[in-house]
């Protein structure tokens, strides 16, 4: 058994990267704070915080935070199963696996949509968020993962539909006799980072063949948009996000004929599922409001 006055002040220090923010969020002196996070080491034989400027949790450690809010989002169900248990009105901490391009597009209206709750978003891509939740280290994801992960829930949200875009001036210079297979091996594109497989993988759809283009790094979903706009490289990108630049001509579509789609699915532990539920209806709402009808295939 765990004494949770010392996870309480392992998941202050983690959460506030210190241990002097975290003694005023718990109203103890910070040597209170370091004397907990010292019992609670020696009592599961390793480190749990890596002290630095900020502190950051160990494997061990972030997964004890983790327990201490499944723990809690336990009891405020049983609160709310038994009326006459006084009200927690502190709000639960929901720690989520979601892929950049939902959160860049349509995932942040589902959170506004919801209360009582924090959010802890943890940022990979949709074909690797399911481990996040298979580890336990989140109580939900959405993922590309169709198949429901063992002990959790499983519903289609949509497609995230994506266009292959670069700028006018781009696809001059570099597909003048327009776009073909000699020219897109040539021409630059952009990539989120090394797990990003979405250019390739449309260049794969459209020749039948791997072609494999110079690349620019670019680990975020706007700076995409803002590279293709200057001209920096060519890049799949959500339409949710390019639409109007479409439309103004500002970018176009390298082959329009080729559209992208990606399933997504939102996967939650059934654990917590009941207190999740007013999450779970905001997300499900949202995404199949803005993504695009899931493909019959999936």
């Amino acid at each position: 058994m765990f004494d949770y006055e010392q996870l309480s002040a392992l998941a202050a220090v983690v959460r506030s990267g210190s241990f002097e923010r975290a003694a005023q969020q718990l109203n103890v002196t910070p040597s209170a704070i370091s004397q907990r996070i010292k019992l609670l080491e020696e009592r599961v034989g390793t480190v749990l915080v890596i002290r630095g400027q900020p502190c950051l949790a160990t494997d061990v450690g972030q997964r004890l935070c983790q327990h201490l809010e499944q723990v809690a989002l336990l009891e405020n169900a049983m609160r709310q199963s038994l009326p006459r248990l006084q009200a927690d009105t502190r709000p639960m901490t929901l720690r989520i696996a979601v892929n950049a391009d939902s959160l860049a597009t349509w995932f942040i209206p589902a959170m506004a949509e919801t209360q009582g709750f924090l959010f802890d978003l943890v940022v990979d891509d949709q074909d690797y968020s399911a481990d996040w939740l298979r580890r336990g280290e989140v109580m939900a994801a959405v993922t590309s993962h169709g198949t429901p992960i063992q002990g959790c829930n499983c519903r289609p949200l949509g497609a995230l539909r994506y266009a292959a875009t670069a700028s006018p001036g781009f696809c001059e210079r570099w597909f003048p006799n327009g776009f073909n297979q000699e020219n897109a091996a040539r021409a630059p594109s952009l990539i989120f980072n090394q797990k990003d497989r979405l250019q390739n993988l449309w260049l794969q759809k459209v020749f039948e063949t791997e072609i494999q283009p110079p690349q620019h790094w670019l680990p975020s979903s706007q700076a995409f948009v803002d590279a293709a706009l200057a001209g920096l490289g060519w890049g799949m990108n959500p339409e949710l996000l390019v639409r109007e630049y479409l439309r103004a001509g500002r970018l176009v579509a390298l082959d329009p004929r080729f559209p992208f789609e990606v399933p997504l699915f939102w996967q939650e532990s059934r654990i917590v599922g009941p207190v999740m539920a007013d999450v779970t209806r905001a997300v499900l709402k949202t995404a199949r409001a803005m993504l695009a009808p899931m493909p019959a295939s999936s």
